[in-house]
């Protein structure tokens, strides 16, 4: 019966996958429930995510690290990886994201940002406005709303999209993040802590994602690729905040 135990557990082992995925920061507020939604049915496989900024993550990629897939933050950065020749086709939309601006006091908030220019108003948190899409987004939400000349000097900048709700918590008057990094907190009320960006203020967060080139044929990677553009992972983004 022992040999037996044994046998069935190395079975297991050997049928076990693992992969990593490179996720964009703003990611890491829905991953563990696209993993868990995923894994139900493979108990014995295994997903670890790298969340970080998407030029970081990208740099990575280049630098020969060992991802599976690339979830980018934008549908540039995913597909340049394709056109560096680093993954097997070009970048597909996973989800769209939603830029916010929040506070933990209430606000007159306005679409065209001119409340940012309030003298009361010190600190503004952005991500990396170089290497993380919803700090680009930020910044160019400020130029398209003729404020940015106004505020650049108020402008405090975390490495990552992830690090901007804990920025603006500590030290600044408002952050620009994604509305997922708010979805259960209730403390904090859309119309009065937060509001949706004008959407014609930046460029749409489309959010894109390749295979890398080793992983071209790996099962596990297909199936949760594949799984990331079905109508379960579609609901899960839906519920936590995106498009």
């Amino acid at each position: 019966m022992r040999k037996l135990i044994i046998l069935a557990l190395s079975v297991l082992a050997i049928n076990a996958a693992e992969i990593r995925v490179a996720a964009a920061a703003n990611i890491g507020y829905v991953f563990d429930e696209l993993r868990a939604e995923f894994l139900k049915d493979r108990p014995n496989d295994k997903i670890e995510a790298t969340l970080g900024s998407s030029g970081k993550l990208v740099a990575q990629i280049k630098a020969g690290a060992d991802y599976a897939i690339f979830m980018a933050a934008n549908m540039d950065f995913a597909q340049g990886v394709y056109e560096d020749g680093l993954a097997t086709a070009p970048a597909e939309i996973y989800t769209r994201g939603v830029l916010v601006s929040f506070s933990t006091t209430p606000k007159k908030w306005d679409e065209n940002l001119e409340y940012l220019k309030d003298k009361n108003i010190q600190k503004i948190a952005i991500a990396n406005n170089k290497t993380a899409p919803y700090g680009i987004a930020a910044y160019e939400a400020f130029g398209k709303a003729g404020v940015l000349n106004d505020i650049e000097n108020k402008l405090v900048q975390a490495d990552s999209v992830g690090n901007v709700l804990p920025l603006t918590i500590a030290q600044a008057d408002v952050g620009f993040m994604p509305r997922s990094g708010l979805v259960g907190k209730d403390e904090y009320k859309e119309g009065e802590h937060f509001v949706n960006v004008a959407e014609n203020l930046y460029t749409p967060l489309d959010q894109g994602m390749v295979i890398l080139n080793k992983y071209k044929d790996d099962e596990l990677t297909n199936a949760f690729y594949n799984f990331l553009k079905s109508d379960k992972a579609k609901e899960i983004f839906l519920k936590n905040g995106y498009k």
